[in-house]
């Protein structure tokens, strides 16, 4: 299906009748950089800005909130879940360009429907931006399949990681991820939230325990890296998640906090172990989970919005320097404890650079906005995470 004319006029509309879009070639002034003359270095040598700084340069205040986050597609429109690209999804993406969309089950109903989807969620973003979104799906396999467990669609369900982790044959993990990442790619998406790097340590714990590789931190780590490298080679990028492990909590984050009382001398001997191996094996995101860990951070506060863990541990300890993607946002681990906005702005300040599914866009959105406006976050603090985003972006294109 051809959409670049509509969406274009569409887009044209929506600015002539006043919508809140500031157009991406307007040149704005930042604080330090006013002159007009390039930097030099200490040598004398002339500094020339990257091209995403150049992009940066160019986008508003509204444009780069917009990029730290990944939403459903009906996020932007708040009606029911949308399977196509229509005039009011384009009228909404129009005043705020979200960085990627995810596909729920609802989302999703036919392969050519989906691959008309996401292609024409591609164009959409390329008419408004001029940069590709990034449009993920939950396929980790077994338990968690978007497309593998709907019989419409013909392709092979790799199974439950924790039987490839009991081979611990690599090459198994390596398949199933270029297994997924061909059709996901077919499909028309470029980024998977697998693999779970989570270690199943605790067996009172229900929520991985079929997701994860093992209760071995070495194979873990041997079957996460391998994996990661098997969607790479298929054009996917792949999210190590639930940072920092997932797999030692027996409450489920979806429902409310989920407790690791592990020291952080145990999480490095342990749970960290997969995440440096995927991270090695150049996975460009992480994401971090909703888990408390009061023996690390001496509170309850989720790690998805907690400093000590991501820009202290993940960030610093870990050496990423990636995209950090929280979590699902609308669980109850978060949800019920704090406003979109609160957890939106948290969750920046701690280091993150994208916000998944907040429990009301808008709301997140808007606090974002505001907390630079107000000085809770600094411009050049949202330029960095928009910078990870477009470091991305661009090797896509």
């Amino acid at each position: 299906m051809k959409i670049r004319g509509w969406i274009l006029a569409v887009i044209v509309l929506a600015a002539g009748a006043g919508a809140a879009v500031t157009c991406m070639g307007r040149n704005k002034e930042r604080a330090g950089a006013v002159s007009g003359i390039p930097e030099t270095d200490i040598a004398g040598k002339v500094s020339l800005p990257s091209e995403q700084e150049v992009i940066i340069e160019k986008m508003s205040l509204r444009e780069k909130a917009a990029q730290l986050f990944i939403v459903t597609p009906e996020a932007l429109t708040g009606g029911a879940a949308l399977t196509s690209v229509d005039s009011a999804l384009v009228s909404a993406y129009s005043d705020c360009p979200a960085g990627g969309f995810i596909l729920m089950q609802g989302n999703i109903e036919t392969p050519e429907q989906v691959k008309g989807f996401n292609e024409d969620l591609l164009e959409m973003s390329r008419e408004r931006t001029g940069l590709i979104p990034f449009l993920s799906v939950d396929e980790e396999g077994g338990t968690v399949a978007r497309i593998a467990s709907d019989p419409d669609f013909p392709v092979e369900d790799v199974g439950d990681m924790c039987e490839i982790g009991k081979t611990e044959d690599l090459s198994k993990a390596y398949q199933a991820g270029a297994c997924i990442g061909g059709y996901l790619r077919e499909y028309g998406f470029n980024v998977d939230f697998a693999p779970d790097a989570d270690v199943w340590s605790n067996e009172a714990n229900t929520v991985v325990r079929y997701r994860a590789f093992s209760s071995d931190p070495s194979i873990a780590a041997e079957m996460t890296a391998a994996e990661t490298e098997g969607l790479m080679g298929e054009g996917i990028w792949p999210v190590l998640k639930h940072f920092p492990g997932h797999g030692n909590t027996t409450e489920d984050s979806h429902d409310g906090f989920a407790y690791s009382e592990k020291t952080l001398e145990e999480l490095r001997q342990c749970e960290f172990l997969p995440f440096e191996a995927g991270i090695r094996a150049g996975s460009p995101f992480v994401m971090v989970g909703h888990i408390s860990l009061p023996e690390v951070t001496g509170d309850d506060l989720p790690a998805s919005l907690s400093k000590t863990i991501i820009t202290e541990l993940l960030r610093g300890e870990l050496e990423f320097d990636g995209v950090v993607v929280t979590d699902a946002m609308n669980m109850g681990a978060v949800a019920e404890h704090y406003s979109s906005a609160e957890a939106a702005v948290m969750a920046v300040q701690a280091g993150a650079d994208m916000i998944l599914m907040p429990a009301d866009f808008e709301a997140a959105y808007n606090g974002i906005l505001q907390a630079v406006q107000e000085g809770q976050i600094t411009e050049e603090r949202l330029d960095r995470s928009v910078e990870r985003i477009l470091d991305l972006k661009l090797k896509e294109e």
